[in-house]
């Protein structure tokens, strides 16, 4: 602590509290978080240690910074960067009702996605995404914040079961006691783009019941409809009760509408390292992948070849293609249609970027027609099921009315205005 001058407590929560200070070296502000490890048990201690070393691995331009972590008197004391916007939540309050354009909903949305999926490539859920964890640097860029109570996946089986965070932010599966998966981190990322959207939450009751099941039932106020069809549908597949059917973050960056935007927030070197690593993805935070062979250099055992994402194919980093051996050609035989004949065209012809994204973004809008019509059929499937669940309540509505006329016709029928008739169905 002899390094750092305390100014002022910014912040308390479940980990401890959040300090600003002034370093007495280079007399910039840093956040400094102070957690009480004095009462822990060493399997506790040794945890948070783990922790502290999945922060400093945590290098993005779109996630705050850690510098520095020390124990010192029975406390745990970890430096952050400091970030001088403030945070999204106290961004959003001063809007005063004041709702804010489409174009930097998005430019924050793409940046918190960023951070997200550089944070789930790695295995690490982060457990308590909310508007007052996002923040906003001086120059405006937003960065994602408190990873106090993250968590480390080392296989897929180990889930975290205890229910955390700001309430307003749980998923339907945290509500019903089920498993926190990276998926309730995107439910929760959905709340974020909602705020954004409306300066409300979603789901918001009177109480903790109301709101759980407010939760549970998915059901929440539509956005204004100022708003485009991409960003309304967007935030209906983000709250899909079944996690299953939320789309990932690595999806939702494929998008086109948000992919577009990828560009003004990251370096092309950047781009490429963050989207062509799928292999990283298999083997986990310590993995690293393998350098690619200098210009003419053959490698001894070539990796075999890897489906690469469009942003990273953009930006240079190599594909791999089986090397194709030209056979003699017999006496008057036709060449075959071959599936790979682009392969077997001269290397030295270069695709044209351009090109190359037009067509993504072809297949982009051609995927989200595709969708848009099962979506569509899927409506109108489900208004036909109504319509006849209608029609059958009201035929047998009407069967049950004959079957009673009916009744009451033999009733009359069986008096035939007879007193002595009526007597004998006095004694029964």
């Amino acid at each position: 602590m002899d390094k750092y001058c305390k100014l002022h407590k910014i912040g308390e929560g479940s980990f401890g509290k959040a300090i600003l200070v002034k370093s007495k070296e280079d007399g910039k502000q840093y956040v400094l978080k102070e957690i009480n490890i004095s009462r822990m048990s060493s399997k506790e201690r040794k945890e948070s240690r783990r922790e502290v070393e999945v922060l400093a691995n945590m290098k993005h331009p779109n996630i705050v910074l850690y510098r520095e972590s020390f124990e010192e008197n029975g406390s745990l004391y970890i430096v952050m960067d400091y970030c001088e916007g403030g945070d999204l939540y106290k961004r959003i309050n001063a809007q005063k009702g004041v709702l804010f354009p489409e174009d930097q909903i998005l430019d924050w949305f793409v940046q918190i996605c960023l951070a997200l999926k550089h944070v789930h490539d790695r295995k690490i859920l982060h457990r308590d995404i909310k508007s007052q964890n996002i923040f906003l640097t001086k120059d405006g860029t937003v960065q994602l914040g408190d990873f106090g109570i993250a968590r480390v996946l080392n296989s897929t089986l180990e889930l975290a079961r205890t229910c955390i965070g700001t309430p307003y932010y749980l998923s339907p599966e945290i509500c019903e006691n089920r498993p926190y998966n990276n998926k309730s981190d995107i439910w929760a990322l959905g709340c974020v783009l909602y705020e954004m959207c409306t300066l409300k939450h979603a789901f918001e009751a009177g109480n903790m019941k109301n709101l759980v099941l407010k939760i549970i039932s998915g059901s929440f106020p539509p956005v204004s409809c100022h708003y485009s069809y991409d960003l309304q549908n967007l935030l209906s597949l983000l709250f899909k009760r079944n996690p299953r059917e939320r789309p990932s973050v690595n999806s939702i960056l494929r998008k086109s509408f948000i992919a577009k935007r990828i560009e003004k927030f990251l370096t092309p070197e950047l781009i490429a390292e963050e989207f062509s690593h799928r292999a990283f993805h298999k083997f986990g935070a310590h993995h690293v992948p393998a350098k690619r062979p200098a210009q003419g250099q053959i490698s001894a055992s070539p990796a075999p070849a890897q489906k690469i994402t469009k942003p990273a194919a953009k930006y240079g980093v190599s594909l791999t293609c089986k090397k194709v051996v030209e056979m003699p050609k017999k006496f008057n035989e036709k060449k075959p249609p071959s599936r790979y004949k682009q392969a077997q065209q001269s290397p030295s012809k270069k695709v044209n970027p351009g090109e190359e994204r037009r067509k993504m973004l072809e297949e982009l809008a051609r995927k989200r027609k595709l969708e848009y019509e099962r979506e569509k059929k899927q409506r109108e499937q489900i208004n036909l099921l109504e319509q006849e669940r209608v029609k059958r309540q009201e035929k047998e509505r009407m069967e049950q009315i004959n079957r009673v006329k009916e009744q009451g016709w033999r009733n009359v029928i069986s008096c035939g205005g007879s007193g002595e008739v009526k007597a004998k169905r006095t004694v029964y």
